[in-house]
């Protein structure tokens, strides 16, 4: 493949070899700052300059992502479900408090994950608006170099300012424990966690929030799966997880290569760029049997929406726990959902490795 700067790359489609390429960390590297890092857009070019575990290999990458594990198991998460049922519902009583229309992007998926993360981390929620739209210039396709990279240091500046304030006045939230167990210890600095926790607030806002909005799309377009979600509650994860492998939000993970290595038969050379095509491994036929079907019966949790080894998504639980809550709880209070606009005239919006919605009317 070409990039938007005329750098030659390898894509990997096939999911065998995505696997492989992701689980290798030796032959393939993650680090951003390296020059052979493969940028995938101007934005991407700001990354670079952004030190936190996603753009690091071991050993500094398992030394730093170690001291969050901890906060996103599956236990930790299932604490946090009945806030984020709270907030769920009080999305949905403004919404039904209206007059029968609402976009859910702006009203409904964009603030679950995004009031999610900032409680979890014990942001304050009143600076919401601000982080989703510094999220929405860093990632965004129209996003310039510039404009990306202003909006990383908006949040960096606002972050290193948060963290001093809680080093001085403790509060109640993952920053704090941090601060606490690792920072006041000397085993993490603070700038440091304040880039962790950019990583976490940039990652946690638009990724779900897309794949909520695109998710209630999917459902309303196949009314016997909605159906099945709104008398099942035992149905949602099975369906959720197949939204995850079909709708492959955040897609082309790259990498490159410190050495000659081979992938699927084909030579690699040092410093050449990978780009590991996500939706295409999610789509393969060797795997997943008729894979383009919506399919709530499949078993697809083998799927790579959330990446694999080493670097494989730290939110996973949460996204899911958000998806699950978002989707049964809305197909629930309100049975008479459906588009406003017919699905054709739906604005999309395909940045460099994720996917979404402009916007998502709907009526009952």
């Amino acid at each position: 493949m070409t990039l938007y700067n005329g750098r030659r790359a390898w894509i990997v489609t096939g999911y065998d070899a995505a696997r492989q390429v992701l689980v290798n960390h030796e032959d393939f590297s993650s680090v951003r700052d390296d020059p052979r890092f493969p940028a995938t857009a101007p934005r991407f070019e700001a990354a670079r300059k952004i030190r936190n575990f996603l753009g690091m290999d071991p050993p500094e990458h398992t030394a730093q992502r170690r001291t969050l594990t901890a906060s996103f198991t599956v236990k930790r998460i299932a604490r946090l479900r009945p806030h984020i049922q709270q907030i769920v519902d009080g999305l949905l009583d403004a919404i039904l408090a209206g007059d029968g229309t609402a976009d859910l992007v702006p009203q409904f998926a964009l603030p679950v994950p995004s009031m999610a993360i900032c409680h979890l981390l014990g942001v304050p929620y009143d600076d919401h608006a601000f982080f989703e739209e510094q999220s929405r210039r860093i990632v965004q396709g129209e996003s310039s170099l510039e404009d990306s990279a202003a909006a990383f240091a908006n949040v960096r500046d606002y972050l290193a300012d948060l963290i001093e304030t809680k080093r001085r006045t403790p509060g109640d939230g993952l920053l704090d424990e941090l601060i606490t167990d690792h920072v006041a210890t000397g085993g993490l600095d603070a700038a440091d966690l304040s880039e962790m926790a950019l990583l976490l607030l940039v990652a946690g806002h638009e990724t779900t929030a897309n794949a909520i909005a695109l998710g209630v799309l999917t459902l309303l377009e196949h009314p016997e799966v909605l159906a099945r979600v709104r008398a099942d509650a035992g149905a949602v994860p099975g369906v959720v997880e197949e939204l995850l492998r079909l709708l492959s939000i955040a897609d082309g993970v790259p990498r490159f290569a410190t050495r000659d290595t081979e992938i699927a038969g084909q030579s690699i050379a040092a410093g050449d760029g990978v780009l590991v095509a996500v939706a295409a491994n999610n789509r393969d036929e060797a795997v997943f049997s008729d894979p383009g079907a919506f399919d709530a019966d499949r078993a697809a949790r083998r799927h790579v929406a959330f990446g694999y080894g080493i670097h494989q998504c730290l939110g996973q639980n949460l996204a899911r726990a958000e998806m699950e809550i978002a989707l049964a709880s809305i197909v629930a209070r309100i049975p008479t959902l459906r588009l406003a606009v017919p699905a054709d005239e739906l604005r999309l919006k395909h940045p460099a490795g994720l996917h979404g919605v402009v916007a998502l009317p709907v009526t009952w």
